[in-house]
């Protein structure tokens, strides 16, 4: 039986990389594409320390250097992960950037690199891998945003960040609706909760917030359980994390919580 493959951007580190962690478990083929290939002082994680842990954790890890504003080099990485698996079943858009802030303190550059990465990025990412997913068996396309909620509170907060979070929701609808008729799955997942990744505790609030939030793990487990549904019924929906793993049968979510002691910090969009 053919291993199944996914091709997961901003797999160097943070949920990307549980995901990663989880697929391999089951023995899954998975492509890290990120940038990141040397030791950062405030990020850990390179593409190849996380080819490392999949390899242990059971699955086969293709490390590529691959920057998501970069055609060529997004069509020279899904190949090569083609190439060199046989094909592409999986596609997860985890690579986000992100800037809480008010539209006077915005920077343009920040502006700009938060629409190339989140929307761009993900538009051309899905692009270039539909070809291989149409040769799937179940096809997924998984992409980490939020379901849209025109409240005017979240456009108020941070106008450029959520505009392009939720240019990759429109993604998400658009794809679900023009690949049904090829079988391929387009939906998305979001948490429940604030997540421990580095990005919220560098940029939201330091080690105050990670106590109150749910770790990695948590969206990997339910990125599985999205990702084993059958592509051609399953489409065009927003899951929430804690919502898929209660309906797989889970109960107890004590282990996700850094601190189970502490009240969780509910996630934006939400």
């Amino acid at each position: 039986m053919k291993k199944r493959t996914a091709f997961i951007t901003g797999s160097s580190r943070g949920i990307g990389k549980a995901i990663a962690l989880r697929l391999a478990k089951e023995g899954y083929n998975i492509a890290v594409a990120a940038k990141t290939t040397t030791p950062h002082p405030k990020l850990e994680g390179t593409i190849y320390t996380a080819a490392e842990e999949i390899e242990k954790a059971g699955g086969k890890a293709l490390p590529l250097v691959v920057d998501i504003r970069d055609e060529d080099t997004v069509k020279t990485a899904i190949q090569k992960t083609a190439d060199e698996f046989g094909g592409i079943d999986i596609v997860v858009n985890n690579a986000s950037a992100i800037s809480l802030t008010m539209i006077e303190d915005t920077e343009m550059k920040r502006y700009d690199l938060m629409h190339d990465i989140n929307v761009r990025g993900t538009f051309m990412v899905s692009k270039h891998c539909i070809p291989h997913l149409k040769n799937s068996e179940n096809p997924h396309i998984l992409t980490l945003s939020p379901p849209i909620d025109m409240d005017p509170k979240w456009f108020g907060a941070h106008l450029a960040y959520t505009m392009s979070k939720y240019g990759m929701s429109m993604t998400v609808i658009g794809q679900a609706a023009q690949l049904k008729n090829h079988g391929i799955a387009s939906n998305a997942l979001w948490p429940r909760t604030t997540i421990a990744t580095a990005a919220v505790k560098n940029l939201l609030g330091g080690d105050s917030i990670v106590k109150v939030s749910r770790k990695p793990e948590i969206m990997a487990d339910a990125a599985y359980e999205i990702l084993q549904m059958d592509a051609s019924s399953v489409t065009g929906n927003f899951f929430i994390d804690e919502y898929v793993l209660r309906d797989s049968g889970v109960k107890d979510f004590d282990h996700y919580a850094v601190d189970p002691s502490m009240s969780l910090m509910k996630d934006l969009f939400l």
